[in-house]
Parts: structure tokens; sequence; C-alpha cells
């Protein structure tokens, strides 16, 4: 069965274009994943098909309505579905928590919006996701960092299957330095190591530039370095 994503959101316009290009875009071509982009307004209520509704209680904004989206959620969930909430409440998003999902069948993504959702809807999903300390307009570009952080790890989506095993966080820690062509710019070189050819050397340079990246940049990971792999695509 083909992994699958539907995303559920007021501006279905604002992931449909984005998910059309590049490695997920291919992805989606050649059949590695499945992309559905589902507008919440087509549950709405009445001839504006309302999606929102002031807050009881008082207070700034709109909250989007509890019924709307279940309807939502139930068009498009199945017996397999891991449905996920785009919310500042959330846990923070990881590579850790990106390997897990990739695992998944199916992944419904809800987009929040307005001052928030109905909190009855958390009791319909089964995680709330945050990308960081911070607010945005809605959940649309957090749906997208979902989509491509998870997608990727998934078999057939990336053209060399390698690419993701020295990663920065696939071991706590910062991925060492790369360079290509040309080997000297504006009075930067390349490090020798890079261009002697003995594999070994290149392997623990590697992981101490791993080690020192990550110190210097992230001293919260602290995690080991990364492994080298010889890839004999490069």
């Amino acid at each position: 069965m083909i992994p699958t994503y539907d995303l559920l959101t007021l501006h279905p316009d604002l992931l449909r274009e984005p998910l059309a290009h590049s490695i997920i875009g291919r992805a989606v071509a050649s059949g590695a994943i499945a992309v559905g982009v589902h507008d919440i307004r087509d549950h709405g209520k009445g001839r504006h098909r309302q999606c929102d509704d002031a807050p009881y209680g008082g207070g700034a904004g709109v909250v989007m309505k509890v019924d709307v989206v279940a309807q939502a959620i139930d068009a498009v969930r199945r017996e397999d579905s891991t449905v996920i909430l785009t919310t500042p409440a959330g846990v923070p998003f990881s590579q850790s928590l990106a390997q897990d999902l990739s695992t998944k069948p199916h992944i419904i993504v809800v987009c929040g919006h307005y001052e928030g959702l109905d909190a009855r809807i958390e009791s319909m999903v089964d995680l709330e996701i945050s990308l960081g300390d911070f607010v945005m307009t809605g959940g649309e570009i957090a749906a997208l960092a979902i989509v491509d952080a998870t997608a990727r790890l998934r078999h057939g989506v990336l053209g060399n299957e390698l690419s993701t095993r020295e990663e920065s966080f696939q071991a706590d820690s910062l991925e060492y330095p790369q360079y290509t062509r040309p080997p000297e710019f504006r009075g930067m070189a390349v490090p020798d190591v890079l261009l002697s050819g003995d594999h070994a050397k290149i392997a623990r340079w590697r992981a101490e530039q791993s080690i020192l990246r990550t110190k210097a940049r992230r001293p919260d990971l602290g995690g080991s370095p990364l492994n080298s792999v010889d890839d004999d695509s490069e």
C-alpha cells in the first residue's frame, strides 16, 4: 500500500503548489507516496460554509468549529490513520519523531487557524505537533514540514537512500561540513584530507568535525559523531 498523507486546511492553495515540486512532487508522480489536500470548508455550515465562530466566554478572534473539523477528519480517516494537529501547544517536531512517523501508512494533518480550534478536537487526534516556540498565522507551513521531513525517509522518495544515513540529528549530532568543486574559492580552500582519496582519514576527519560542529553550534545535543558512509555515487 502506498504511504498516504491527507492534509486538512482552510487554504488548500497554500499546500498544493509547494507539494507539486522538487523531491516531494517527483515522489507523488512516481507513486512512492500519495498526498491529498482537502478543503475544510467543504464541511462548513450553511450557505457561507461557516467553519468558525466567536469563542465562548468572549475574547478576540474566532475559533474553528468542532463539528466542521470532525467531519473533515471523518471523511478521510482510515483504521490505520495517524491524525496530527498542528498547534503551538504540541510536542516539538524532531528528527526522531519524523523517523517514527515515516513508518505510518496513513497520516492526516489538521492545519489550525485563527485563534485556534475548539479544544474538543484534541480528543480526535493522535498527536499534536509544534515547529517551535513561535506562532504562525496557520498550520500549513507546519504541515508541509511534516510531509517533507517524513516522506524523504520513506523507500523510493530519495534517489540515493544513503543520503538519510549521515544527516544532522540522526545521532543527536550535526552533520560534518560538506564541500564540492571548485577546490578553492575567494581564498577558501577545501580541506586537503577530502582531496586525499584516503577514505579512512576522511571518515575520521568527518567524525571529528561532527563533534566540533555540534559542540560549537548545538552543545545541547551532545550526541555521538555521525559515522561516515563510503558513497560511490559522489
